[in-house]
C-alpha cells in the first residue's frame, strides 16, 4: 500500500486544503496532492520534496520545473511517466497563468514594459525564438504567436505570416520580440533589414509596427528606444 501523505503534524495535506484552503500549504504539499500515492519507501510528500530539488536556475519551485525534463522526473523513484507528464503540464499552467496575469495593466506602447513581459520567457532559451504581440489601440495585448522556435534565421521569417497571424487577431499595432541566446542583444544586419522590411509593409496596411524588442542576457534593445527604425 502506498505511503499516507503527511505532515509534520501528521496531517494530510489534502486534509489540511479542505480546512484551510490551498494558500497554507507549501509548494511540496501541494505537489503532493497532484503526485497522489508514494512508494513504500516514501510518502508523496518526500516525493514532492525531491522533485522540487530539480528545479535550477534561473527559477526555483513550481517555475523551475519547466526546465526540468521528463527523463530527469522519471529518475525519481516512484515517478513514472503519467506523474512526470502531469509536472509537467502543471509547471506549464503556473507560467502561462503567471504570464497572463503580468499582462494585464500592461501597456506595451513601453518599450521597456514590453521588454520585461518577454524577458524571463526568452533569455534563458538555448535557441531563436520570435513571437509576434498584437495590440488593440491602446497597447493592450491581443495575442501572441509564436513565429519560430529553433535554428531559423531571421531572414526567413516571412512578413506575410506576420500580418496574417496580425489581420486575424484584429490587431491595431503590432510589436516582434526575439532572443539572442548569445546573451547579446545587438541586433544583425537580418535583424534590421526584416524590421524595415515589416515597418513598410505596416504602414501600408495600417497595422504599424511599434517596436523590435531583441531579448540578451537579462538586457534588450528596443529598436524604438534606439531609434533604428530606417525612414520609408
Amino acid at each position: 500500500m502506498a505511503a499516507a501523505v503527511k505532515n509534520g503534524a501528521g496531517e494530510q495535506p489534502y486534509e489540511r486544503f479542505l480546512r484551510f484552503g490551498p494558500e497554507t500549504l507549501t509548494e511540496a504539499e501541494l505537489l503532493a496532492i497532484i503526485i497522489r500515492t508514494g512508494t513504500r519507501e516514501q510518502s508523496a510528500l518526500e516525493l514532492a520534496e525531491q522533485v522540487l530539488k530539480l528545479a535550477r536556475y534561473p527559477q526555483e519551485g513550481l517555475l523551475g520545473l519547466h526546465h526540468v525534463t521528463l527523463q530527469e522526473l522519471q529518475g525519481i523513484k516512484g515517478i513514472g511517466e503519467v506523474k512526470a507528464v502531469k509536472l509537467k503540464c502543471l509547471a506549464e499552467l503556473s507560467k502561462r497563468m503567471s504570464r497572463a496575469q503580468a499582462s494585464q495593466g500592461l501597456n506595451f506602447h513601453s518599450s521597456g514594459q514590453a521588454a520585461g513581459y518577454f524577458m524571463e520567457e526568452l533569455r534563458h532559451r538555448e535557441t531563436e525564438c520570435v513571437v509576434l504581440a498584437s495590440l488593440d489601440a491602446k497597447g493592450q495585448l491581443l495575442a501572441e504567436k509564436k513565429l519560430s522556435d529553433g535554428s531559423v534565421r531571421m531572414a526567413l521569417i516571412s512578413p506575410r505570416e506576420i500580418f496574417l497571424e496580425a489581420l486575424c487577431a484584429k490587431a491595431a499595432n503590432i510589436i516582434l520580440a526575439h532572443n539572442h541566446p548569445s546573451g547579446d542583444p545587438t541586433p544583425s544586419r537580418a535583424d534590421i533589414e526584416l524590421t524595415d522590411h515589416v515597418r513598410e509593409l505596416g504602414e501600408k496596411l495600417n497595422i504599424p509596427l511599434l517596436d523590435h524588442i531583441v531579448i540578451g542576457d537579462n538586457r534588450y534593445v528596443s529598436f524604438r528606444e534606439a531609434s533604428w527604425f530606417q525612414a520609408g
